[in-house]
């Protein structure tokens, strides 16, 4: 959710909140980079939300410490989240953040939109994060938004490195049983979770002895798997290589972009691997269904974009986000 007030002088903290890991930025008002500093992961669906605002504290005062500013010298908080998924959920967090006196204004957004900025000049196109989990966001140049609500199974989604984890798990039990088809997936998921039968570890997340959320790591073996061949392991890559393509082609179409030159940003741990057998695939799909489409995989942070996001709220010349990309791209 943006704000409208434009605020000149102070600082200005920006903030980049994964499951994994919470980045934050204090830039100045010229577009000077003064910290950044890596925190705990944004997961107020299982840690709740007061614990999750008070995690999310904790790096925004470390990142003001290392910068040498106080928090009364915020003037713009822009904070983009994974778990904040839904308008309504926007809302409720920027009207924490301002109760809690984080800044004098706040903006936040799903972490998708920080990706986006962070790859785009102009400002629109379609961003794609394939991460843990799967989400999509667009922004038109007229501003229209297009998005999905990516709460999981339950609301149509599909993808990311849980389902290839939990993919990899099912195809390995099931071609170990004679449910489903041989696999070299049994022999990788057990050798990775050093037990002897890939059913094992299905017993041991029903036991307690293995945390389920552990079988996201398992992404990059069916990857591996998959580009040894494994016919099994390369039917759940062409999946996800559909869902990839499908999500960013449909939010070009509710943009009015489908039949235009558009930038489509992929990122999150899963995509940007830049894994070949994954990649060509979504490439070969989105030829088919948005060939105008300009595929980028960007080399800087979705932190950037969260901070060039708070220059944007904040009304910064062009000149203080080139001073920020040339920070962000400083080597140390």
């Amino acid at each position: 959710m943006d704000v409208d007030e434009k605020t000149p002088g102070g600082v200005l903290v920006a903030v980049d909140g994964g499951n994994s890991k919470t980045d934050a930025a204090v830039v100045g008002s010229g577009g000077e980079l003064l910290a950044t500093v890596r925190g705990d992961g944004f997961r107020p669906q299982t840690t709740g939300l007061d614990a999750a605002l008070d995690a999310l504290s904790a790096v925004i005062d470390a990142a003001l410490r290392r910068a040498g500013a106080l928090p009364g010298e915020v003037t713009h908080l822009a904070a983009y989240m994974a778990n904040v998924d839904l308008p309504g959920e926007e809302e409720r967090l920027q009207k924490l953040l301002l109760s809690r006196g984080a800044a004098a204004n706040v903006a936040v957004g799903n972490d998708t939109f920080a990706l986006l900025r962070s790859a785009v000049t102009a400002g629109w196109g379609v961003a794609v994060v394939c991460g843990a989990g799967i989400n999509c966001a667009g922004v038109g140049p007229d501003g229209r938004t297009a998005r999905f609500p990516s709460l999981g199974h339950h609301t149509g989604d599909w993808g990311g490195g849980g389902s290839l984890g939990r993919a990899a798990l099912w195809h390995g039990i099931r071609g170990e049983d004679g449910r489903g088809p041989e696999t070299a997936l049994t022999g990788a998921v057990a050798a990775y979770f050093g037990v002897a039968r890939a059913i094992d570890v299905g017993l041991g997340i029903h036991l307690g002895e293995f945390d389920e959320g552990r079988l996201t790591e398992l992404a990059p073996v069916l990857l591996d798997v998959a580009e040894d061949g494994d016919a099994v392991a390369r039917e759940v890559v062409s999946r996800l290589a559909d869902e990839v393509a499908v999500l960013g082609s449909v939010a070009l179409r509710r943009l009015d972009l489908l039949d235009e030159p558009a930038d489509v940003v992929l990122g999150g741990g899963v995509l940007a691997a830049r894994r070949p057998l994954l990649m060509d695939a979504v490439a070969a799909r989105y030829a088919d269904l948005a060939p105008r489409a300009r595929l980028l995989v960007p080399e800087d942070p979705p932190l950037l974009g969260a901070a060039l996001l708070a220059l944007d709220h904040t009304g910064a010349p062009p000149a203080a986000h080139d001073t920020l990309r040339t920070g962000f791209r400083r080597p140390g």
